[in-house]
């Protein structure tokens, strides 16, 4: 029998490693590592599970598998990260999107019928995810994405150049929505920062060592950012409009109430896919809508 390395049992191995190691989804990890280190598809791990491993690449393999066990995330490892259905590049100055912020993907596309004309602001854009995966959908739709951090703005503005977006986004480095005129937006939606200071030290590695702590401080409450949007939204968004805020799991009510007081209407929480509070918003909760029974019929 070979000693050779093949994609299978290198792929095992890894995975081995990482329960060990006590990694969340060892499987998918050590996948989506072998997928790049060897320069294959899921597809060829499955259908050729006997391809030879080089020793080049069982090195670069495991210098990736090293790099995992010590809580650095996929996304990091590899310079991108899915996220809705595009791929985003993503470096050490921006957030690694999370599926839980898709759920503001749910509430605008509810929102917005497939060829609308509409116009979306993205406050605090980071990578450019939010606005992105909304223009990939929407043909019609066009949009700013605004942030503080220069970096992060020159990552957003690479990812819509990759996405061949880069002639309905634009990225403006300013705080929330200032500089913008009154009642210009359909849409305005934001993932701010909203984790209490004090709990920052207490998150997981992956997220405290490798997320931007600027896009994850919200203040001593973690509701210090939602202050400022508020009256800003309000100022931006058309008669009429639609926003939608990502939220910590425990802060539906806190946030809710701030819109309430902002003189917002029809403000409701929409649950994420965990059924937990994901999303602040005055647009239509998928999540509540009933099937058009007929279609059944």
């Amino acid at each position: 029998m070979s000693d050779t390395p093949t994609l299978l049992t290198t792929w095992k191995a890894a995975q081995t490693r990482l329960k060990a190691g006590r990694i969340d989804s060892p499987s998918i990890d050590s996948r989506l590592l072998l997928e790049a280190a060897c320069d294959v598809s899921r597809l060829d791990i499955l259908t050729d599970p006997y391809r030879a491993v080089t020793a080049e690449q069982a090195a670069a393999y495991e210098a990736m598998i090293d790099r995992r066990l010590k809580r650095e995330p996929v996304s990091r490892i590899l310079g991108r990260k899915g996220f809705w259905k595009i791929m985003l590049s993503v470096t050490p100055d921006v957030l690694s999107p999370r599926p839980d912020t898709e759920t503001l993907l749910d509430v605008g596309l509810a929102a917005f019928a497939p060829h609308q004309a509409f116009q979306i602001a993205d406050l605090g854009t980071g990578s450019g995810a939010i606005l992105l995966a909304f223009l990939a959908e929407r043909s019609g739709a066009t949009g700013v994405g605004t942030d503080i951090s220069s970096e992060a703005l020159a990552v957003a503005r690479d990812n819509a150049a990759s996405l061949g977006l880069e002639g309905r986004a634009s990225f403006l480095r300013t705080e929330w929505a200032t500089g913008f005129e009154d009642q210009a937006f359909d849409l305005v939606v934001s993932n701010p920062p909203y984790i209490p200071t004090a709990d920052i030290a207490g998150l997981d590695p992956e997220v405290r060592d490798h997320d931007p702590h600027l896009a994850l401080d919200g203040g001593p409450d973690g509701l210090e950012a939602y202050r400022q949007l508020v009256p800003e939204i309000r100022r931006v968004m058309k008669p009429g409009g639609i926003f939608a805020v990502e939220i910590g799991w425990d802060q539906g009510d806190a946030v809710k109430g701030l819109f309430d007081e902002g003189g917002f209407d029809d403000v409701k929480v929409v649950l994420d896919l965990a059924n937990r509070s994901r999303v602040v918003t005055n647009g239509p909760d998928p999540r509540a809508q009933a099937p058009d029974m007929s279609l059944l019929s």
